[in-house]
């Protein structure tokens, strides 16, 4: 009940209720910082007499205000990674308008019908692709995965593999590959652990992030070949006639400069280490080499825009009310309470793991959840010895947790949208269940005793 009272604490549980009672995620997290504002004010109050009632509510009232102030203020943080989530939206929905992943998925499915477990395999490692070499994120799934329907249901395929082998994709490259969204996931935790003064460089994220890759790629072998590995049938219309018509497309030129622009969008961003750079070349490209028509380019724009602004804004506020509770004082607070009950390393290792895994859960998304954990974590685990590398897995693994499982999740939104397209597949017992259990529990495991070895 002590830990309630922290200004801190209480916002985050505040949050997460929120965000599980399926209130916004925006609007949530922006609750959540003004309590943690007034929490910390009431705190400050010592007089609460009659006679100071006026007084008092006017102080709350103003803390509000300020509140507010140094949330906007915070949201600065998150700018870079704002920006490149608008480019890379204009970057997918260009894409998506061609054939080019399109004739991909065709022509893998002629290949591997009747190969249940290499098909599974496969649509993982294109779902890979669609987060660094072609960053178009969820755009291809609702294109590309209801035109195999039919050619699942011929296979008994159980989508519940599927949805594991998606997820996958979505999350395991920007957990241990820093391109693409994985610059992004990476630059987020540098950023965050350098303003808490750790310095840490992409290279050195990338060198310990790799074990959250492996513990991925372990659940993800163990969903296919085990978990979903049966054979399940769907009383539904096979959807072939969506699947003869990808017989017919063709690559066209506007596709080869597509991949061809998304190649030097790539290049540059290894180059610069800037993904808003690198899309933003990559969207020039396009429209140069006439991808995107004159015409159409107001519209692809928007669309685009459309398409992301809604994480964008969430990473925005996150970074606000990361900022809010490094000025309640409650985090300070908060270490040294839960410093002196965890019991050493193992304890604090599993306590943050836990806990990042509820607010992902909560708001949906790992990279706004980083800057809301990392204003405890870097401090944390500075006070229990753990060094630099055990540091990055604990403050990236712990981001990484509930993406996978969480209903509020792309890494769950997108599968669903594709696997139901004939309204066979439930998106909390298909899709969130099986993630959650398949990458979750690995991740949680090899979180731990990683960052136990690594110290």
């Amino acid at each position: 009940m002590l830990l309630l009272a922290n200004p801190a604490v209480l916002s985050i549980f505040v949050m997460i209720m929120l965000c599980l009672l399926r209130f916004n995620v925006f609007l949530s997290i922006v609750v959540a910082s003004l309590v943690a504002g007034v929490v910390a004010q009431i705190k400050v109050i010592e007089n609460w007499s009659f006679e100071n009632l006026g007084a008092n509510l006017h102080t709350l009232e103003s803390s509000i205000i300020n509140t507010m102030k140094m949330m906007i203020e915070g949201m600065s943080g998150n700018l870079s990674t704002a920006l490149s989530y608008v480019f890379l939206g204009i970057l997918a929905v260009a894409i998506s308008k061609g054939n080019l992943t399109k004739v991909l998925i065709y022509k893998i499915s002629l290949w591997v019908n009747k190969k249940n477990t290499l098909f599974c395999f496969l649509i993982a490692f294109v779902a890979c692709f669609s987060q660094n070499l072609i960053p178009i994120h969820i755009a291809f799934i609702p294109i590309l995965i209801p035109p195999l329907l039919g050619v699942m249901n011929l296979m008994k395929l159980d989508r519940r593999a599927v949805a594991c082998a998606l997820a996958f994709g979505l999350e395991a490259p920007y957990v241990c590959i820093p391109v693409g969204f994985g610059l992004i996931y990476h630059t987020i935790i540098k950023e965050q652990m350098i303003k808490r003064g750790i310095d840490v460089s992409i290279a050195d994220i990338a060198s310990v992030m790799w074990i959250g890759g492996l513990a991925m790629l372990v659940g993800l072998v163990i969903a296919v070949l085990i978990l979903y590995a049966k054979p399940r049938e769907y009383d539904s219309k096979q959807i072939e006639e969506k699947f003869e018509i990808l017989e017919n497309v063709t690559l066209q030129t506007k596709d080869y400069l597509a991949l061809f622009s998304a190649a030097i969008a790539f290049v540059v961003q290894i180059l610069s280490s800037s993904l808003p750079l690198g899309a933003f070349v990559g969207v020039m490209c396009m429209i140069l080499f006439g991808v995107i028509k004159w015409k159409s380019m107001d519209k692809i724009v928007e669309d685009g825009v459309v398409s992301m602004a809604f994480i964008a804004f969430v990473m925005l506020i996150a970074s606000g009310f990361g900022a809010v509770l490094d000025s309640t004082g409650g985090v300070k607070e908060f270490i040294e309470t839960v410093a002196s009950m965890v019991g050493g390393k193992f304890g604090g290792a599993l306590l943050m793991l836990m806990v990042g895994l509820f607010v992902t859960m909560g708001i949906g998304t790992s990279f706004g959840t980083l800057p809301i954990i990392a204003t405890f974590y870097c401090p944390l685990c500075m006070e229990l010895g753990f060094g630099i590398p055990a540091t990055i897995l604990l403050l990236g693994i712990a981001g990484a947790l509930g993406d996978a499982g969480s209903p509020a999740a792309d890494t769950t939104i997108g599968p669903t949208m594709g696997l139901n397209a004939d309204g066979k597949h439930n998106h909390i017992w298909d899709t969130c269940v099986p993630t959650f259990i398949a990458f979750n529990i690995p991740l949680l495991i090899f979180g731990l005793i990683g960052a136990l070895i690594l110290g």
